[in-house]
């Protein structure tokens, strides 16, 4: 009897087959690893995929449209993937002739497509007529071994909404994309390579339509009087917001020479429950309030924790902790280290989570499994501890808010004044990722007279609507219900590498709001959220069995024909506006001689250089050092772009021969790390400039300047 089991990873195939059987032995083919072990006359191969061993190819290339879809192993089709070879070649020879298959992959939509895919195309049809499917949310022994004792049916419904996903996103993404480029060859004679996804460009057009509104936000100044009081205390006027001037001059003159006297104090307590637990979002968000971590790159440590054993599958979007996750072991498992169990011990009993109404099906939120990490990189440290805490204080009481709002009168004119203290710390003690609020409550009461030092007027204005950042707009999409948990953060990324948005506050490009207000006009089923929506509502009614996939993918080709129409009417207009703004988001700065510096390509060097376009009037070109970018801001000598370049990040002039000597520029010494004492440098990344260590990358702490600024201020 031979048994074979076939796991999405590397590391989670040494993971199930150690929980198996401690005498699971490791053994190589063809440089790929795989573990064998016997036991009781059955001899158990447990094998690894490396994430999607197979993807989406046109039948026929030369088509007009893309619709005929097969899939084929990915070395066939991206060569940096030839190392996949080997791990099919591995599940092809120990696949044939078993006599059980079991699909162990992760438990959510791409991790059973990535199986599917394995069984049916390297082992054959009947190896998924007949496959298991374990079904577990952590890598510990206990649960391993309860989902391989206990194993489920591979559900076909989760499979077609998998395929039904790709086939979607690869038909409206090639299609488009490849309409939008020829429209700008025909029109223009120039190759551009330009995206659209079918959820990509509708998030986009979210950024645009944010872009638009801070652009064309016209300020109302107002003003606010404050007092500043004796104790150091500050009091607002009530009237708040004062749109007239002589109205706030007014409030001025009536408080002249006046003292201030306490008309009412009101002592309340309020409740702060405990946070619920993790799902995906609010970690990526957490995360990225507190660690500046972008939403991918900690769904990148989270799958790590996961896959190493520390914490619970992180794709989801549950906010339940069920017993059955017994946490009361989990928690008796972290007590083994100090400072968790100095927490831990504090916990009321019986332990009772706080749970959110958010569920998932297939896992519970994230938490920490009890297997205690011997050794983490610092981001990993950081993300790890996060979950850790939030684990811990989801058990925790509620902390007590008093807040002491106080009302005054100078003069005839009403002021007040709030302080806030914590007066139990309840789930606060255990969460130290929080800012406290512990204002000092002067000793004053009803009637009392206090010196008033100064009345001043501030004036301000309103302000525009806020950009974006990853983990507000993370936020947005999962409101608006466009994308998943598992793809919100990579259609992000895409748009930052299609050098559509840039900024840690996003902000959108020239070219990428051209393209999107010339989709509107030509194609607005293109940029539709509720196409986007109708698609991946759909998806979710193939899971539940209330309508097949061909139906759901049969809709998807009418409507991207229907686009493609669009497109084809107008293929010239569209061509030529996408090349203008993408002429103008290539401008990076000033000549000398007045015209643009354009980034340009050399095809017989293969590489990025600068260039005037006033050529050849002006023969002006600078070469990039590889991977540089060029900089928004300029050089103070000689005002051209200044480039971003090297490994650590370092900046200096577009012109090579600007700096004393010849000599480039170094990053500019900003002050000293508080994590290792390093000097601090102003560096420029994808996000713009921001403030690194010198001690990358052993030390990885970074801050954005606004950070540096504000605590330069406080």
């Amino acid at each position: 009897m031979h048994e074979v089991i076939i796991c999405e990873k590397p590391k989670s195939s040494e993971k199930i087959a150690q929980a198996l059987s401690p005498h699971a032995e490791k053994k190589t083919y063809k440089k790929v690893a795989y573990w064998e072990f016997e036991e009781e006359g059955k001899k158990t191969t447990v094998l690894s995929a490396v994430g999607h061993l197979y993807s989406l190819k046109p039948l026929n290339s030369k088509n007009e449209h893309f619709f005929d879809l097969e899939w084929i192993p990915l070395y066939d089709i991206d060569k940096k993937k030839s190392y996949v070879k080997d791990y099919v070649n591995a599940i092809k020879k120990f696949g044939k002739g078993a006599d059980i298959f079991i699909h162990a992959c992760d438990y959510d939509i791409e991790g059973t497509l990535i199986g599917y895919n394995a069984l049916k195309y390297i082992c054959g049809d009947k190896s998924v007529e007949n496959a298991l499917r374990m079904k577990f949310s952590t890598l510990t022994k206990e649960d391993v071994l309860n989902a391989y004792h206990k194993p489920i049916d591979l559900d076909f419904n989760q499979v077609d909404s998998g395929i039904a996903r790709h086939v979607l996103d690869f038909i409206f993404g090639v299609n488009i994309s490849k309409a939008l480029m020829k429209s700008v060859r025909e029109s223009t004679s120039r190759f551009i390579k330009l995206s659209a996804g079918r959820v990509q460009t509708p998030t986009l057009s979210i950024l645009v339509d944010r872009e638009k509104e801070i652009r064309e936000f016209v300020p109302v100044p107002y003003w606010m009087i404050k007092a500043l009081l004796e104790e150091g205390i500050v009091a607002d006027n009530k009237k708040g917001k004062i749109w007239d001037k002589k109205e706030a001059e007014a409030v001025l003159s009536n408080c002249k020479g006046n003292d201030a006297v306490v008309d009412h104090i009101k002592l309340l307590n309020t409740t702060k429950k405990p946070p619920f637990p993790f799902d995906l979002g609010s970690l990526q968000s957490e995360a990225y309030g507190v660690f500046g971590f972008s939403p991918k790159r900690t769904q990148q440590i989270a799958q790590n924790l996961y896959t190493e054993g520390y914490t619970s599958y992180p794709r989801t979007s549950s906010q339940k902790l069920p017993k059955s996750i017994g946490y009361e072991g989990i928690l008796e498992k972290l007590s083994k280290d100090s400072a968790f169990k100095k927490q831990i011990k504090k916990l009321p009993t019986p332990l009772k989570p706080n749970e959110g109404k958010k569920k998932d099906e297939a896992h519970p939120s994230i938490h920490p499994t009890g297997v205690l990490p011997k050794k983490l990189s610092t981001d990993d440290r950081k993300l790890y501890e996060l979950i850790v805490y939030r684990f811990i204080s989801v058990f925790g009481e509620d902390a007590t808010l008093e807040t002491m709002k106080t009302e005054l009168k100078i003069g005839e004119e009403d002021f007040l004044f709030r302080r806030k203290r914590i007066s139990y710390m309840g789930w606060l003690e255990h969460y130290p990722f929080r800012k406290v609020e512990n204002d000092e409550f002067p000793d004053i009461k009803k009637g009392d007279r206090l010196k008033v030092k100064k009345i001043r007027s501030e004036e301000k204005e309103t302000k525009p609507p806020a950009r974006y950042n990853e983990a507000s707009l993370i936020r947005e999409l999962e409101k608006r219900g466009l994308g998943t948990k598992s793809t919100r953060a990579d259609i992000i990324a895409i748009l930052y590498d299609r050098k559509y948005i840039y900024g840690k506050q996003i902000t959108v490009n020239q070219l990428g709001e051209n393209i999107i207000d010339t989709l509107r006009e030509y194609s607005p089923q293109i940029t539709s959220e509720e196409l986007t929506r109708q698609f991946e509502n759909e998806l979710q009614e193939i899971m539940a069995a209330e309508i097949t996939k061909e139906k759901v993918i049969d809709d998807a080709k009418k409507e991207v024909i229907s686009i493609l129409e669009d497109v084809e009417k107008s293929k010239l207009k569209i061509g030529q506006k996408i090349y203008d703004a993408y002429q103008e988001s290539r401008i990076v700065g000033e000549c000398k001689c007045k015209g643009n510096l354009v980034l340009k390509y050399s095809p017989r060097n293969k590489s990025t250089f600068v260039g005037c376009s006033n050529y050849p009037d002006c023969k002006a070109t600078y070469s990039l050092p590889r991977g540089a970018s060029v900089l928004k801001t300029t050089c103070e000598k000689c005002s051209l772009p200044l480039i971003s370049f090297g490994k650590p990040r370092q900046r200096a002039c577009l012109d090579p021969k600007c700096g004393q000597d010849g000599k480039e520029t170094k990053p500019e010494v900003v002050g000293k790390c508080p994590e290792c004492g390093k000097q601090l440098l102003k560096r420029s990344g994808r996000y713009g400039e921001f403030i690194g260590c010198s001690g990358f990358p052993k030390c990885r702490f970074t801050q954005s300047l606004e950070e540096k600024e504000a605590n330069k201020s406080g």
